[in-house]
């Protein structure tokens, strides 16, 4: 081979090699700008959930405040109007007014507090909290209800020392066995206990040996405004929120929560709490 076919060789060889480099690259600006589309596609798509879960979550506050506003309003222009009213019917007038305000109060709350906890949980401050404390005081606090539907609640929790937000763990204890007391039915055990514990977390186990609930509505029990029995929720002053901020409440501890139904009968709840 003379100098001019080994030039003529090297040139080909330096030829393909750029080829093949400008291959490469161009591969992996494919591969690169993909990728980039995916996340945008990825963002719009989260942003457009996110637009319209805050939608439905509008619907739905409009359509829970619809009730109370209108049964205080109708209350107030009967009190108000030029007919007569007894004392009787005017005490139950604005004792209606009255419960009908605490659902509204109750509800508010509780927005208040799903909003926070999906958009800037880190504004809830931690501090050195044993939930098993937190969970005597809710118990404490619901036991007169309790009581007057023949309900007795078993707290065996062991101390549970962690780094939490107390409001938070008051609202899981509180809105499990309010939730229990509410629809349960009456006469019935509640038993709160623990099944497990690792280096990192506490595992609790709570449960009812009330009705339960219907097998499709468990997979949605954590949804907001949520309703097993819509006439009986209202009744019972539910917001739909409860059992939300109990999840998005776990959740926030580092833990996680599911419900089932008992075999021998009602509705139980696992759920974790990281100690750390």
């Amino acid at each position: 081979m003379d100098w001019s076919d080994a030039i003529l060789l090297i040139l080909v060889v330096t030829i393909l090699v750029l080829y093949i480099r400008l291959m490469l690259k161009n591969r992996r600006l494919k591969q690169m700008a993909d990728e980039a589309n995916r996340l945008r596609l990825e963002a719009t798509e989260a942003e457009r959930r996110n637009r319209q879960l805050k939608q439905e979550m509008t619907s739905n506050i409009a359509h829970e405040l619809k009730t109370p506003v209108s049964s205080i309003r109708g209350y107030l222009e009967i009190l108000l109007s030029d007919k007569p009213v007894d004392d009787e019917r005017r005490r139950y007038f604005l004792d209606r007014c009255f419960r009908q305000t605490l659902r509204l109060s109750d509800l508010i709350q509780d927005v208040s507090i799903i909003n926070k906890l999906e958009e800037s949980a880190d504004l809830f401050p931690r501090t050195e909290v044993d939930a098993t404390e937190v969970a005597k005081e809710a118990i404490g606090d619901l036991a007169d209800k309790a009581a007057a539907v023949g309900i007795g609640v078993s707290n065996n929790l062991p101390p549970m020392p962690l780094n939490g937000n107390h409001e938070l763990l008051y609202c899981i204890f509180r809105n499990l066995v309010e939730n229990s007391i509410a629809y349960a039915g009456e006469g019935i055990n509640i038993v709160l206990e623990t099944y497990k514990e690792s280096p990192d977390h506490y595992f609790i186990h709570y449960y009812d040996t009330g009705k339960g609930v219907a097998d499709e509505y468990l997979s949605r029990l954590f949804d907001r405004f949520v309703r097993i029995d819509e006439g009986r929720s209202r009744q019972n002053g539910g917001t739909g929120l409860g059992l939300s901020i109990v999840k998005h409440s776990v959740l926030f501890h580092g833990g996680e929560i599911y419900a089932k139904n008992r075999a021998e009968g009602g509705l139980e709840y696992f759920f974790s709490l990281k100690k750390q």
